[in-house]
C-alpha cells in the first residue's frame, strides 16, 4: 500500500512538471515567433556587413574566402543568393587552377541544389568529383553532402529504396570523421536512429548537449534529435520541450530550413491545439517559402490544407458562440430600456403632485432625459461593438447603481421639497429652487464616475492617447485626477460619441469650446491630423 501510494505521488508531480515545463517552452517559443522579424533584421545586418567588404579590386582568393562565408549565411536563410555566391566561387576556383577549391565550392553548390530540389544538377556536381584528389576535410564534406543528398531525395518522393544508399554514406563518413568529435558523434547518433537504437542515441545526445552552447544550430539540432526519439517512443511531452528548444535557437539564428517546426504543428494538432497548429504550421510554411526549401514546401503545403481547415471549423464556432452572446446582450439591453422607460413615467407622476415644484422639477426632468439619452446611447453601443471582452458584468453592475442612486437622490430632494411646501418655509423652498449646487455637485459625481469606468474598459487610454501627440504637447493629469476635460472630450469620441453636440451638451460646454479643443488636439498630432481621431478610436481594440 505505501509503495502504491509513493509510486501515485510520483507520477501526479512529474506529470505536473512536465506540462508545467511544456507550457513554458511552448510560450518561449510563441514569443519568438512574434520577435522573428528581429532576428531576421539582425541577420541581414551580418550579412550587409560582409557584402560591403567585396569590392571590384578585391583579390580572387579573399572574394573566393568571403563568398563562402555569405554562402554558410545565406545557405539556410536564403537559398537563391546562397546558390549565386556558390556559382561565382566555382568560376572563381577555376580563374585560380585550383583543384581542390574548384571541388570544394561544387560541393556547396551540389548541396545548395539538393536543398532547392534541383536533384539532377546536385548529383551531376558530385558525380563529376574525383575523390582521390580530395583531402581529408574535403572528403568529409563530401560524403555528407552524398549522405544529405540522398535524405532529400528520399524525404521529397517518400521513396524507401534510396535507404541504402544513405546507410553507405553515413558509413563513408564515419571512417574519415575523427571519433570522438561532435560531428562524428551526431552522424553516429544518425545512423542509430535509422535503426531505432533509441537509448545509445539519447546517452550519446544528452552528454554532447552538455558540452554544446545554447544558441548554436549544433544544440537545435541535438534537441530535434532529442525530440524524434521520444516522440518515437512515445515521451511526448519530452519531445514537444526539446523540438520547442530546437525551433526557438533556429528562429534566434534566422535559420530557415528546419524541421521541429512542422513537427511540432503535427503533435499540437494531434493534441488538440489548433490554435498553435496553425501558428506553427503557417511560419514554417512563411520560412520555406523565404528560403525556397523546395522538399519542406511540397510537404508542408499538403499538411496546412488539413490545419487550414480545421482552423476555419474553429473560428466558425467561436464567430456561432460570438452572435449568441450579442444576442443575449440585445436582449438585456432591451429589458433595461423598458425598465429605464418604466422609472421615466414614473418620475413623470412625481411631477404632477405640487404645482408649485414646476420649474424644479422641469430642469429634473431635463437632467434625466439627458442621463437617459446618454445611456440608452452607450447601450446601442455596447450592441455594435465587435469586441465582446469589453461588455463587462462590473460595468453593468456600474450603470444599474448609477440610475439606482439618481432616483434615490431625486425621491429625496422631491421629499425635502414636498416638506418645505408643506411647512410654510417659502424661503427655504425658493432658496433650494434658486441653488444650482445639486446639478453641480452630481454632474462632478457622474464624470467622476464617468472617467472610473472608463478607465476600467481603457487602463491604457492616456498613454496611448499620449502617444499620438508630440512628446512636449503630452495630456499630464494633476494630482487626483483620473480624466482632464481633454482627455475626457476624446474618451468620449472613443466610445463612438463623435457628435460635437453631445459632447458638449454631456460635458456642458459650448459648442466652440468643443471645436477647439478637438482643433487643438489635431495640430498637436504626432501622426496625420485627417486620421488622428480614427486612431484615437482605436485605443486598446486590442485588449
Amino acid at each position: 500500500m505505501n509503495k502504491l501510494l509513493v509510486l501515485i505521488l510520483w507520477f501526479v508531480t512529474t506529470t505536473g512538471y512536465g506540462r508545467t515545463e511544456v507550457e513554458n517552452s511552448l510560450r518561449e517559443l510563441d514569443n519568438s515567433i512574434k520577435s522573428k522579424n528581429r532576428y531576421v533584421l539582425q541577420k541581414e545586418e551580418r550579412i550587409r556587413n560582409l557584402q560591403e567588404l567585396l569590392t571590384d579590386d578585391l583579390p580572387l582568393l579573399q572574394e573566393y574566402q568571403l563568398n563562402e562565408k555569405l554562402v554558410k549565411e545565406f545557405r539556410k536563410f536564403k537559398l537563391d543568393p546562397a546558390i549565386g555566391y556558390a556559382q561565382r566561387n566555382v568560376k572563381i576556383a577555376e580563374l585560380l587552377n585550383n583543384q581542390e577549391m574548384v571541388y570544394s565550392a561544387r560541393i556547396w553548390l551540389a548541396h545548395l541544389y539538393s536543398s532547392s530540389g534541383k536533384y539532377r544538377e546536385a548529383e551531376s556536381l558530385l558525380k563529376s568529383i574525383d575523390t582521390g584528389a580530395l583531402t581529408r576535410p574535403v572528403l568529409a564534406w563530401y560524403y555528407e553532402m552524398w549522405y544529405l543528398f540522398y535524405n532529400y531525395y528520399a524525404s521529397n518522393t517518400q521513396i524507401n529504396s534510396y535507404g541504402k544508399q544513405i546507410d553507405l554514406y553515413c558509413d563513408s563518413l564515419l571512417s574519415v570523421l575523427t571519433p570522438g568529435t561532435s560531428k562524428y558523434i551526431i552522424t553516429r547518433v544518425e545512423k542509430e536512429l535509422r535503426q531505432e537504437q533509441w537509448k545509445p542515441a539519447e546517452d550519446k545526445l544528452l552528454l554532447l548537449q552538455d558540452k554544446t552552447g545554447n544558441d548554436t544550430p549544433e544544440y537545435a539540432l541535438i534537441n530535434y534529435h532529442l525530440g524524434y526519439i521520444y516522440q518515437k517512443t512515445e515521451k511526448i511531452e519530452q519531445a514537444i520541450v526539446h523540438f520547442a528548444r530546437s525551433a526557438i535557437i533556429d528562429i534566434k539564428n534566422s535559420l530557415k530550413d528546419n524541421a521541429s517546426m512542422q513537427i511540432l504543428a503535427s503533435i499540437s494538432y494531434d493534441r488538440g491545439d489548433i490554435d498553435r497548429a496553425y501558428l506553427y504550421t503557417q511560419s514554417a510554411i512563411e520560412d520555406a517559402i523565404f528560403c525556397n526549401v523546395q522538399f519542406r514546401t511540397i510537404r508542408l503545403s499538403e499538411f496546412y490544407t488539413i490545419i487550414n481547415s480545421a482552423y476555419l471549423d474553429k473560428e466558425a464556432k467561436r464567430k456561432s458562440q460570438l452572435q449568441m452572446y450579442l444576442i443575449l446582450i440585445s436582449l438585456l439591453s432591451f429589458f433595461l430600456i423598458i425598465a429605464i422607460g418604466y422609472v421615466y413615467r414614473q418620475m413623470k407622476k412625481v411631477s404632477k403632485i405640487k404645482q408649485e415644484l414646476h420649474r424644479t422639477n422641469d430642469k429634473l426632468r431635463t437632467l434625466n432625459i439627458e442621463i437617459l439619452d446618454t445611456n440608452r446611447e452607450l447601450q446601442e453601443r455596447n450592441g455594435q461593438l465587435s469586441e465582446a471582452n469589453l461588455i463587462k458584468e462590473e460595468y453593468i453592475a456600474h450603470f444599474f447603481d448609477l440610475c439606482s442612486t439618481y432616483i434615490n437622490k431625486l425621491e429625496d430632494y422631491r421629499k425635502s421639497l414636498n416638506k418645505k411646501a408643506s411647512e410654510r418655509h417659502l424661503d427655504e423652498l425658493f432658496k433650494m429652487l434658486r441653488s444650482t449646487t445639486l446639478v453641480e455637485n452630481e454632474l462632478e459625481e457622474l464624470y467622476a464616475n464617468f472617467d472610473r469606468i472608463f478607465i476600467n474598459l481603457y487602463p491604457t487610454f492616456v498613454e496611448e492617447f499620449n502617444q499620438l501627440l508630440i512628446e512636449e504637447e503630452r495630456v499630464n493629469t494633476k494630482s487626483g485626477e483620473i480624466l482632464n476635460t481633454e482627455l475626457r472630450i476624446f474618451a468620449l469620441i472613443r466610445l463612438g460619441i463623435t457628435d460635437s453636440i453631445k459632447i458638449a451638451a454631456f460635458l456642458r460646454y459650448s459648442l466652440s469650446a468643443i471645436y477647439n479643443y478637438r482643433t487643438k488636439a489635431r495640430n498637436k498630432a504626432a501622426v496625420s491630423r485627417d486620421e488622428f481621431e480614427k486612431m484615437v478610436m482605436k485605443i486598446g481594440s486590442s485588449c
